[in-house]
């Protein structure tokens, strides 16, 4: 589950399903994925976006293999301290694949809390010590309870309480929720960010990245040339993919995957 979760961030399941198929087909266990090289697990990663996660998901991994006989850690603190693991992940992996419990805040348990407890259209940009402190405040103390309550937060967000044209009349929260008491009062806090990609420096790393994983042989520099017209933009990509471990500049000024 550790791996899902992961690839979860800021995926649409629907693209994780073909990546996450093939990633356990190739390596089943933590052990199986140290012992590969870093490139591979960049390689396999494919166009899934934020291909950081693959080295993190290595270096966990490695940990993993070296220091819990090769079994995810079960508690929220063990996996807090692995790499690319935060405080969702960690929750939502103690909460989900351990059944122990964890206050899991995803974007629709955060939307569910906020509307019904708080009477507000949407949640604060990042979890605040007040969102965490009621959502601590309302999860059931038994370890199934909760892990229960958190998994049907989270589909209710998704399937009722969504972010646009929430479905008031079926959910089991609509007499209590305190934003449809109100009468639905709209977001009034800062400016809600949309994420854009088309001409990013993300873009810019996409396609550099794509170039090396399709040859299993470094490459010129010079190849990236032709995949971006901005040379200064290509340039603090490329310094980026090198400063994140992504790509490996060797002495010959040739491109490869770490």
């Amino acid at each position: 589950m550790l791996v899902s979760e992961v690839m979860l961030q800021q995926t649409p399941v629907a693209r994780v399903l073909p990546v996450y198929d093939a990633w356990m087909r190739r390596w089943p266990t933590a052990a199986a994925l140290a012992a590969s090289q870093r490139a591979e697990a960049v390689r396999l990663w494919g166009r899934l976006g934020y291909p950081r996660r693959a080295l993190r998901l290595h270096a966990a991994a490695t940990i993993i293999d070296e220091r819990h006989d090769g079994s995810v850690p079960t508690t929220y603190e063990q996996l807090r301290v692995l790499p690319g693991v935060g405080d969702y992940t960690a929750a939502a992996v103690t909460a989900f694949a351990f059944g122990r419990r964890a206050v899991v805040l995803d974007t629709n348990v955060r939307r569910v809390l906020t509307r019904s407890l708080r009477g507000e259209q949407f949640p604060a940009a990042n979890v605040t010590v007040a969102e965490r402190a009621l959502a601590e405040s309302h999860l059931p103390a038994e370890d199934e309870k909760a892990a229960t309550w958190s998994v049907a937060l989270m589909e209710l967000g998704a399937v009722l309480c969504r972010a646009s044209a929430p479905r008031c009349t079926p959910c089991p929260l609509r007499e209590a929720c305190v934003w449809r008491g109100a009468g639905y009062p709209p977001y009034d806090g800062p400016p809600r960010r949309h994420q854009t990609y088309a001409g990013t420096d993300r873009q810019c790393r996409g396609r550099i990245l794509g170039l090396l994983r399709d040859t299993d042989e470094p490459v010129p520099a010079a190849s990236a040339a032709d995949l971006w017209g901005d040379a200064a933009q290509r340039q603090r990509a490329l310094d980026s993919l090198v400063e994140d471990g992504l790509v490996t500049v060797r002495s010959d000024g040739r491109l490869s995957l770490p």
